[in-house]
């Protein structure tokens, strides 16, 4: 769909780009979902601080949130404190 009288180019909005999803999720599978993504992003973001000794392209799955969460906590600032805590929501 044309936006401002000029087409959004397809990679901005992915091939889909904007119409509703077809997957069907419970809310307790979208919850770990968000969880496991959000454990992603702050292994990365603190991957120097607290993540030092693991390969930086360490697969972080469902089970690891906790870990994650942990090792924020032990070896983190306190940013990295407060992400944790949004982990273990």
């Amino acid at each position: 769909r044309p936006v401002g009288g000029q087409r959004l180019p397809e990679i901005f909005l992915g091939r889909q780009g904007g119409l509703k999803s077809r997957r069907t999720l419970d809310p307790e599978t979208a919850r770990d979902m968000v969880r496991v993504r959000e454990a992603r992003r702050a292994f990365r973001k603190h991957y120097t601080d607290c993540f030092w000794s693991y390969r930086p392209d360490l697969a972080i799955g469902r089970d690891d949130v906790a870990w994650v969460a942990d090792q924020l906590r032990k070896h983190g600032s306190r940013g990295a404190w407060m992400t944790a805590a949004k982990l273990c929501r």
